[in-house]
């Protein structure tokens, strides 16, 4: 069950705002390939486990008034419950996913699939990206990731389609492989004057660095307990923020900034290398 981690007092106030995402159920979970460190197939996993977990985390964006979406899952792709890996939508353009590896390329075309019987305008890459995975809008800016999976070419891409600013930051740690595994976006709301961030300073370069203590001098500093259940993969309505629940260091940095955690224990799903924001992709209308 999820739980929402005790807070003291505050004087700032923090407002959330509905938010409409997608996600998939891991009726087909199972972890049969190693594509990151988290991975190992040699271990078991229960299929029926990571169903109540992500059950749980479902429930909590519908208890915090959430519009959530579902995309039926495929037999045969057990990572597509990670849903943020299936594109990237902004004003009602959704950028679809190009995936680095051959087990999560199907992917792709299913979720541009869903994106269009949804009258979504659907952009099909030139390039590889696996879409909020490693992408993430921060105010009017695109913090863009690369090092692992997505590639530098598709940020122009993106530029190209949306308009905007976007910001290459390099990671460094193949454990954070996705820049959703590495910075939690504190603030969601398109055009928000002061977005936040939290991050772990180890996942990236030293030049990212540099980008990211010049443009985000408050952000939040996680430590490695913390960033190694993946807790900074997050998710944020401006006030309420679905983290894991073992990432309690995290926790009360949110708490003292006047945020409500809430964690949830999505550990089977962890074992695939993924968390909250890997189970939820942003639907932008």
């Amino acid at each position: 069950m999820s739980t929402t981690l005790p807070a003291p007092a505050s004087t700032t106030v923090r407002t959330p705002s509905k938010r409409t995402v997608l996600m998939c159920r891991p009726d087909y979970f199972t972890v049969s390939y190693r594509i990151n460190p988290w991975m190992h197939p040699e271990a078991p996993t229960d299929t029926s486990l990571a169903v109540r977990q992500w059950e749980t985390l479902y429930q909590t964006y519908l208890d915090l008034g959430f519009d959530v979406h579902l995309i039926d899952p495929v037999e045969g792709l057990p990572d597509m419950v990670y849903a943020a890996n299936g594109g990237f939508i902004i004003d009602n353009i959704a950028y679809g996913a190009s995936f680095t590896y051959a087990e999560r390329q199907p992917e792709g075309p299913a979720y541009m699939d869903w994106f269009r019987s949804n009258g979504f305008d659907v952009r099909v890459p030139e390039n590889v990206n696996e879409g909020e995975g490693d992408f993430l809008l921060v105010g009017d800016v695109i913090l863009a990731g690369t090092g692992f999976r997505t590639a530098t070419n598709s940020h122009e891409e993106l530029a190209r389609i949306y308009g905007r600013e976007v910001v290459t930051l390099e990671l460094v740690n193949p454990s954070f492989y996705h820049l959703d595994t590495a910075i939690a976006l504190l603030d969601p709301q398109p055009g928000f004057e002061n977005p936040n961030i939290a991050y772990l300073p180890s996942a990236f370069s030293e030049a990212s660095l540099a980008i990211l203590r010049e443009r985000f001098p408050d952000a939040l500093l996680v430590n490695e307990e913390d960033a190694a259940v993946l807790g900074l993969n997050s998710f944020s309505d401006g006030y309420n923020i679905v983290i894991a629940s073992r990432a309690t260091d995290f926790g009360r940095q949110l708490r003292e900034r006047g945020y409500n955690p809430i964690g949830v224990d999505l550990s089977e799903l962890l074992l695939g290398g993924g968390g909250v924001k890997c189970c939820t992709l942003e639907l932008r209308r």
